[in-house]
């Protein structure tokens, strides 16, 4: 399971990302995709915009007006720390622990 897919399952059936997707005129699934993508792509080199368009076929306009709906970087990155349990940066391992978890891995 990777940070998109984890994020993707968090906001999936949000009533504030359905809220914003309504106001944008896009359909729900894609801005819960486009959550999805903009949280990951939070935590990556670049342009947090330019990365969750690049992962998402989405334009770079409406993923900004995404990201300034839901609080800008700022929220962004409240999101990711939210996944990164241990503090040290990195939600991945996090997430795989989570993961490992739900399969009796763990």
């Amino acid at each position: 399971m990777g940070l998109f897919d984890s994020i993707l399952g968090q906001v999936t059936d949000n009533p504030t990302v359905k809220n914003m997707a309504e106001k944008l005129g896009i359909d729900p699934a894609e801005a819960a995709k486009a959550v999805a993508a903009l949280g990951e792509a939070h935590g990556e080199e670049g342009d947090t915009v330019e990365g969750a368009a690049a992962k998402t076929g989405m334009s770079t306009d409406i993923l900004g007006q995404i990201k300034d709906h839901i609080g800008g970087e700022g929220s962004l990155g409240k999101f990711a720390s939210m996944l990164d349990k241990d503090g040290d940066g990195n939600p991945l391992d996090d997430i795989a622990d989570m993961a490992s978890g739900l399969f009796g891995k763990k």
